[in-house]
């Protein structure tokens, strides 16, 4: 493949010209974590396919960060910034899932517009919106785009709380948090209460009513497209896959995880952090290190950090550490929509810590090249705030994880993992410190339930991967989808 495009090669399915005068316009939704999957998407169209694509992004989230991904997309991808929108009549303390959902519901007339200029120059056959963008189907529908498809870029459970979200509004009186027994859906491991996605957490929230509104709308998609994949939901692709009437069909066409072009060296992220991180890996013994990150949104409140600091020194076992800046305000989500950290986060650190761990730890402010530390040889563990993302790309390399979940649907995601995956192991409630320092150990080199975990891994790592190629069940759903454009269907 070259620069995204048709080659000709054994692992690309040419279909003529028509194929390559298709193009799909796709809505991103504010968030890295909704950017790069749908990108992954728009990448593996262009080479198997030759489809191009426009990704429309919202200017609330018109990061440099963001710019300089954008730019690094091969030609076939184009990017278009919608333009703003003014929320200031939202309340201060709105939360993330309003603000997206309020913010793409106002741009519906701006969207319909630049669809409807896309399809005068392009031929396009479909448009794709993320997971809180359904209402944009009244735009894509209105610029007479014939597809409308949902791209949800998180997993088949968090999907089939959603879908089934409108019926559970009225089946449960209460607040989820309250449920003496944990929420049983078709396929799906049960979920506590108290683990179900943060925005259904508080009914009389707005973020609460965006999503039962969400779960209706996604009954108007074609089809809806997974960013998961059979073997880590064995279940509830089962489910999906003969879904009810008046349900889309479901086509999981994971893992979708960040790649890079030949000669692209982390074009959008700083380059010094990169070289100093890997350079500290090679020096370390193969599968020694456990990588610590909480995403680009994630931050712990300052005493949750203390005593992680005190738990990996209290392990024993070498770490590397992407620090963040613990929030003024105690919200674990206070970097969604800038990524970069505002002070000094070594300063909040325990006294001495540095100093004492130095022969073993690494620490690195604000950011790591996440991808390339987890396929990294002295990688052997990964604590993580179980953001979809970041868990794909640790099972698609095979390491195992350290549940520390923080927001939106981590906690359900840390339940899955654990008890129905069995891909982590998660850090108790408490956070103490010699709690957290057990949990590591025992992931890392543990003979029990760390043995069984990093070899379920293993073995996911290899279905992720059959999946991708030609024939796995990847690549024949995203292709079945493919057809229906070249065939007329929808």
């Amino acid at each position: 493949m070259e620069n995204g495009k048709c080659n000709g090669s054994s692992t690309t399915k040419c279909n003529g010209a028509a194929a390559a005068a298709m193009h799909v316009a796709m809505l991103v939704t504010p968030g890295m974590g909704h950017l790069i999957p749908l990108a992954e998407l728009a990448k593996r169209l262009a080479a198997r396919h030759g489809v191009t694509s426009t990704l429309l992004t919202f200017a609330s989230t018109a990061s440099a960060t963001q710019r300089e991904f954008l730019a690094s997309l091969p030609p076939a991808i184009e990017s278009v910034s919608l333009p703003p929108v003014d929320l200031s009549d939202l309340p201060a303390d709105a939360a993330i899932e309003t603000l997206m959902s309020e913010e793409c519901v106002r741009l519906v007339p701006a969207l319909t517009a630049i669809l409807s200029g896309i399809r005068e120059r392009r031929r396009l056959v479909a448009f794709v919106a993320d997971l809180f963008g359904a209402d944009s189907f009244d735009a894509a529908r209105d610029a007479g785009v014939p597809r409308r498809y949902l791209f949800f870029p998180t997993n088949l459970h968090a999907l089939t709380l959603l879908l089934h979200l409108p019926d559970l509004d009225v089946s449960i009186p209460g607040e989820f948090r309250d449920l003496d027994e944990p929420v049983r859906l078709p396929g799906c491991v049960p979920i506590p209460g108290k683990d179900i996605l943060m925005p259904l957490q508080d009914k009389s929230r707005a973020c609460y009513g965006w999503m039962v509104h969400h779960g209706t709308r996604y009954r108007d998609a074609d089809a809806i497209l997974v960013n998961s994949f059979d073997a880590v939901e064995p279940d509830a692709a089962r489910v999906l896959r003969h879904p009810k009437p008046g349900v889309p069909p479901v086509f999981p066409i994971g893992p979708l995880i960040q790649t890079h072009c030949a000669g692209d060296d982390d074009a959008a992220a700083p380059p010094s952090p990169r070289a100093a991180c890997l350079d500290w890996l090679d020096r370390q013994p193969d599968r020694s290190v456990i990588f610590v990150s909480f995403g680009s949104g994630g931050a712990l409140p300052t005493e949750h950090m203390r005593e992680l600091a005190l738990g990996l020194e209290l392990s024993g076992q070498r770490f590397l550490w992407v620090v963040r800046s613990p929030s003024d305000e105690g919200e674990v989500s206070a970097n969604y929509y800038d990524a970069e950290t505002k002070k000094n986060p070594f300063g909040y650190l325990p006294e001495g810590f540095v100093e004492r761990t130095k022969e073993v730890g690494l620490l690195v402010p604000s950011w790591a090249p996440q991808t390339k530390v987890l396929a990294h040889r002295a990688t052997g563990g990964f604590l993580t705030h179980c953001g979809w993302n970041s868990v794909l790309e640790s099972l698609v390399h095979g390491v195992p994880m350290v549940a520390w979940p923080l927001f939106a649907e981590q906690r359900q995601n840390a339940v899955m993992l654990t008890e129905g995956a069995g891909a982590a192991i998660r850090v108790p409630e408490s956070k103490g410190k010699e709690k957290i320092a057990a949990v590591v150990r025992e992931m890392m080199v543990g003979e029990g339930r760390g043995a069984a975990v990093r070899a379920k891994v293993a073995e996911l790592q290899k279905m992720a991967t059959d999946g991708l190629r030609d024939g796995g069940a990847a690549t024949s759903a995203l292709d079945e989808v493919v057809d229906k454009w070249t065939g007329g269907e929808k």
